[in-house]
């Protein structure tokens, strides 16, 4: 909000310099732009921009300001009181009807005979001053009062009302109207208009219509000032992608008594610059007035939370002067004030928040330093954070750097991950680039992939843990990775390798192992995945149970060329469900301390012909099954095919490790569990010893 300080000190004495006042509103709770007041046109006078929150949008506006002003130095406020429109409502030669009053709870309408033209210079420099282009005098006018009061008017020619009406209801099926921006809009069912006996002349609340604009050739206006319902405007002002000063107060809350009051000081500005004379009757129709909230603050409770007694009389003056009506209760035992809440701050519905008003103006400053006293224990944290702050930690150990994408994603991004029928839509959705939730983690890490991939990094390793969501599992936890360019580190010995899939299913298996898990992997098809180099991934519980715990692979060509990365690019890929596991992964579990080895192992080597098409795992698992309790270690360390090895089979070799904790092994119990082991590859699998 820009308030020319001139004109401020119309409506209320300023006891400070200009920079002082900037300064003073600041500690109560208004931010200024860059703290200094602008000089404007003179040296006597300044602009400055106030940065006001959402829920105040009582000073959007210099009688709001102007108020809050009065209170800080105590000083009096003069806002300006036109005398109310006189008449019967049955003498104005325009009838008006609310059709919807749910959407336009009050709507008030007046007429006038006007000689369009320029506004006098006086008017014309206060608007350019807070930002607001001059166009004439009647529209100059409304725009004023906007200023000063904060509420919305607008003026129609009353020539080019259709059956001199005013019908506020809602939208028609296919209906059209030109706003007056020139753009032609397409109005739904639910959007609310002021429509004259055949068409649609505003959009309620947020701009009017071209068709019944002023111009230099109108001579009677029909003035509107009304209040309508905030969430309606704000739809309507989202969905056809149109923000006005109108839409942009209404949408926060206006005052539904300012209606009449605002009406007849617009009234009163244009007789008093000689653009119009009022016609007499006006119309104010409110069916159901709204009751003022009424709430009670205890001194106890005010001294309780500010941690420091403020006196009755200091808190009384305080809500008195930002418009709040105070009573004492009338009560012996208990020290309290009853508060009326003014029209205008619809952000004050509880006592906290009168003891917000009272701690802003009476000062932060003198509010005691203090903690607070814990009075019981803090509660536990949920495991779910537990868990996926682990599984970042492991991540980044791992070399993957942590990104924060968004979760609402664009469709495009999103139908590859997940069936159509499985995503959740947005139902009012700011643009097509966030109309649905994210599906999985990884459109969003491949687009930051591309990201970083367009800024000339070569290397990218991301990873990310947050919600998916859809359509038959809801939302769950996950963690996503994404691996492009080297496999390991660049050195001056060579020139590096590509990432590959076995360094993605290292990482996993590294992260499973960080969380207690015992991980199996398995071939599996998935669409954004590469067929042949695709892994899924199950966590083995301690009862031999497999859960589904995600996925691994190359990302498929035709997914990267759609997010703008090259198809020879090979861009590497997990995704695990941190939910699916949440009844096996051991976090903060006592470390268990063991003693080094007193007595040596024995290793043996073997190395088996088998099927080129057998997993290495199914193969371990029939070692491990067969072999006896002292194999301490099973590992996989050669893969070979060529001569002598015959076609469409390879040889693996595999490294045992035994021992006892409380002897030697002989010879000869090694050599039975190696023998054993042999027959058991060779029952299962058709293995034979190379």
């Amino acid at each position: 909000m820009r308030i020319l300080v001139s004109w401020l000190r119309e409506l209320v004495e300023v006891p400070v310099p200009v920079k002082d006042l900037a300064w003073d509103l600041n500690m109560v709770g208004f931010e200024v732009a860059g703290m200094e007041p602008v000089p404007w046109r003179d040296a006597d006078d300044a602009v400055v921009d106030f940065e006001i929150t959402a829920n105040r949008p009582d000073c959007l506006s210099l009688a709001g300001l102007a108020r809050e002003v009065s209170t800080r130095y105590g000083t009096a406020l003069h806002l300006p009181a036109p005398p109310p429109l006189e008449g019967e409502p049955r003498l104005l030669p325009v009838r008006v009807t609310i059709d919807d009053v749910g959407r336009c709870p009050r709507y008030a309408a007046a007429v006038a005979d006007v000689a369009v033209g320029p506004s006098p210079a006086w008017l014309t420099r206060r608007l350019e001053a807070s930002g607001v282009r001059a166009i004439n005098n009647v529209v100059d006018a409304t725009n004023y009062v906007l200023l000063e009061l904060g509420h919305p008017l607008h003026a129609f020619d009353l020539a080019k009302l259709a059956g001199a009406e005013l019908r506020i209801r809602c939208a028609r099926t296919g209906e059209r109207m030109t706003t007056l921006d020139g753009q032609p809009r397409d109005l739904a069912s639910d959007m609310l208009v002021i429509a004259d006996a055949t068409r649609a002349q505003a959009v309620a609340g947020v701009m009017g219509g071209h068709d019944s604009e002023v111009t230099g050739a109108t001579r009677t206006i029909v003035l509107e000032s009304a209040y309508f319902q905030p969430a309606s405007v704000r739809r309507t002002s989202r969905r056809l992608g149109l923000s006005s000063e109108a839409s942009y107060r209404f949408e926060r809350g206006a005052d539904p008594e300012a209606p009449p009051r605002a009406l007849a000081r617009v009234c009163a500005v244009l007789e008093q610059i000689g653009a119009g004379r009022v016609r007499p009757g006006a119309v104010d129709l409110y069916p159901s007035p709204r009751p003022r909230t009424r709430l009670v603050l205890s001194l106890e409770r005010l001294a309780a939370i500010l941690g420091r007694a403020v006196p009755v009389d200091d808190a009384s003056r305080i809500l008195r002067g930002l418009g709040f009506v105070v009573e004492p209760v009338r009560d012996a035992a208990k020290a309290a004030l009853e508060v009326t809440v003014p029209s205008w701050r619809n952000d004050v519905t509880r006592d906290v928040d009168l003891v917000e008003e009272v701690a802003r103006h009476d000062g932060y400053d003198r509010l005691p330093t203090t903690f607070p006293v814990l009075s019981t224990a803090p509660a536990a944290p949920d495991a779910r954070l537990e868990r996926d702050r682990a599984a970042a930690r492991l991540a980044a150990r791992a070399g993957f750097t942590e990104a924060v994408t968004f979760t609402f994603i664009e469709r495009a991004a999103a139908a590859p991950f997940a069936g159509a029928g499985r995503l959740v839509a947005i139902a009012n959705p700011l643009s097509e680039t966030f109309a649905v939730l994210r599906p999985s983690l990884l459109p969003g890490l491949v687009d930051a992939v591309g990201h970083n991939r367009r800024r000339e990094r070569r290397d990218v390793r991301l990873f990310e843990t947050g919600a998916r969501f859809a359509t038959d599992s809801g939302e769950t936890r996950g963690l996503g990775l994404v691996w492009t360019g080297s496999g390991d580190e660049d050195h001056w010995s060579g020139t590096g390798r590509p990432v590959d899939f076995f360094d993605m299913k290292g990482v996993v298996e590294a992260i499973g192992a960080g969380l207690g898990l015992e991980l199996a992997f398995g071939p599996a098809a998935c669409d954004y995945l590469v067929q042949g180099r695709t892994a899924e991934v199950a966590a083995v519980g301690p009862d031999g149970r497999r859960v589904a715990f995600g996925v691994l692979g190359q990302l498929a060509g035709a997914v990267a060329v759609a997010r703008d990365l090259p198809a020879s690019e090979e861009i590497y890929a997990a995704e695990l469900d941190l939910d699916a596991v949440a009844g096996l992964a051991s976090l903060g579990e006592a470390l268990a301390v063991k003693p080094l080895p007193r007595h040596p192992s024995v290793v043996r080597d073997l190395s088996v012909v088998v099927d080129d098409a057998l997993p290495a795992a199914a193969l371990r698992a029939t070692i491990r099954r067969a072999a006896p309790a002292t194999l301490v270690r099973l590992w996989e360390f050669a893969r070979y095919h060529g001569k002598g090895v015959p076609e469409g089979q390879v040889s693996l070799s595999f490294r045992l490790t035994f021992r006892d904790a409380d002897r030697t092994l002989t010879d000869g119990e090694v050599q039975a569990a190696v023998e054993r082991i042999l027959a058991a590859l060779g029952g299962a699998h058709g293995a034979r010893l190379r």
